[in-house]
Parts: C-alpha cells; sequence; structure tokens
C-alpha cells in the first residue's frame, strides 16, 4: 500500500514538472509557433528536437512541416507526454528517439533543421553535441539553440557555472563548421543562435 503511495507521489512530481516546464516556458518566451514562423523550415524539411522535453516546440514543428520530426530526450515520460500531445492533435509524423544528444544515432545528412531548446547546457559536452548535430543536417540545414545568457545580473535559469554564453556558443559553433545566420535576444536572459551547415 506504501509504494503506491510513493508511486503517485512521483507521478505528481513529473506531472508538476511538465506544468512548469510548459507554463514557464510559455511565459518566458514568445509563442513556440512564432518562433518556429520565423525560422526556415518548408512544409517538406524534416526536424529534429534535441532537448524535446515535453514538446513545447516537438508540437508546433510537426504542425509545420508534413515530413518527419525527431523528437529527442533522455526521459521516457516526457516522450511519452509528446505521444499523447501528438494524439490529441492528431499529428501522426513524430518519432521518438530516447537518448542523449551526445549519442546521437539518427541518419548522417538526413535532418533540414534542428531545435536545441534549453538544452545545451546540460550536455557533458558542448562540442561533441554540436558536432553531432553537424553530421545530422543536410548541408544547407539549420541550427536554433535556445540558451539562457552568461550574465551575472541574471539570476533566473540555470546555475551560472553551466551556462553557455552567446559568444562561447558562437565560438564553438563556427569551429565546428557552421556559419552564424543571426543572434536575436529573445528578452534578457534569454537569446537564440541561428547557424547554418555551410554547403560543400
Amino acid at each position: 500500500m506504501n509504494h503506491m503511495h510513493h508511486h503517485n507521489q512521483l507521478d505528481q512530481k513529473f506531472l508538476n514538472k511538465i506544468a512548469f516546464l510548459d507554463s514557464r516556458q510559455r511565459e518566458r518566451l514568445i509563442p513556440p509557433e512564432a518562433l518556429i514562423s520565423q525560422m526556415p523550415i518548408q512544409k517538406n524539411h524534416t526536424l529534429l528536437d534535441v532537448g524535446a522535453g515535453s514538446g513545447f516546440f516537438t508540437i508546433p514543428m510537426a504542425e509545420n512541416t508534413s515530413s518527419k520530426v525527431y523528437a529527442m530526450d533522455p526521459d521516457r515520460r516526457m516522450l511519452s507526454v509528446i505521444e499523447d500531445k501528438a494524439k490529441e492533435k492528431g499529428l501522426t509524423n513524430i518519432e521518438l528517439i530516447q537518448d542523449y544528444i551526445e549519442n546521437l544515432s539518427i541518419q548522417n545528412n538526413s535532418v533540414d533543421f534542428v531545435m536545441a531548446s534549453l538544452i545545451l547546457h546540460e550536455v557533458s559536452s558542448l562540442t561533441k553535441a554540436l558536432t553531432n548535430i553537424f553530421e545530422v543536417l543536410k548541408a544547407g540545414g539549420h541550427l536554433l539553440c535556445l540558451e539562457y545568457e552568461k550574465d551575472d545580473l541574471i539570476i533566473e535559469g540555470p546555475p551560472m557555472s553551466i551556462r553557455i554564453g552567446s559568444e562561447e556558443l558562437e565560438e564553438v559553433l563556427s569551429l565546428i563548421g557552421f556559419e552564424i545566420v543571426k543572434k536575436t535576444k529573445i528578452n534578457d536572459a534569454i537569446y537564440t543562435v541561428l547557424a547554418v551547415k555551410k554547403e560543400g
């Protein structure tokens, strides 16, 4: 009996986490639909959401393409949440992948657009994660990174020690072979960098 109770508590914690993720992100960011509509995504593009979480971006991404959207997250439960949301909306083009970016196992040169939203500060190796993304992207494919700026004045967000400043991120992207298309400050705390894998 006790065991059951504990299990429910865990579930409640997890549900709270999702509610928090969804509401906080919505509050902090421009609506995901608006952000995605500004991206170089075409109807036939294959998309990848590498820190899919509860599907904050995955779902609108899937609504914007007739092709496949890979939703990748190490947490199986997060992927089930995406699965439920997709069912609810009648979306059948999402493929769930339970893994870490460092182990990304999608075919090379097969993806047109990658979204990495508030996930890069959690990877064990930024270079490895971005190199993997670079490899799965087609030439001319884009990567959108969304991260917290490394600025001591911004208390909100992950610990300063693990944040990736926009300049550092641009530097690593360039070293790997990406070309920076544009950098945008979404608000005081969050910036995006759009990068492209150069042709040839």
